[in-house]
């Protein structure tokens, strides 16, 4: 299945470039594996597409909603951060 997304320009550089390889979404669509994640370029100043578009095949997915591992008053405290390695 596709999956059509808007990607703000530094992220889509970054992708473009080899340097980023998760992403970062709300979970209000269902992604599975093997899905492609189309990413479209959008100019967030001028609320237009670029017309530069990715596609990216969904490899890994974690949903964070449920999952426990640290206590509600550290995730307050400091928040999340999501590591990308090779």
């Amino acid at each position: 299945m596709k999956i059509e997304k808007k990607i703000w320009p530094e992220y889509f550089e970054a992708i473009l470039a080899g340097k980023k390889k998760f992403e970062l979404r709300l979970a209000d669509f269902d992604v599975k594996k093997g899905d492609i994640l189309v990413l479209r370029e959008w100019e967030p100043k001028t609320k237009e597409y670029t017309g530069r578009i990715l596609e990216k095949e969904a490899v890994y997915i974690i949903k964070t909603k449920n999952l426990k591992f640290w206590p509600d008053e550290k995730i307050k405290k400091f928040g999340y951060q999501i590591i990308s390695f090779e």
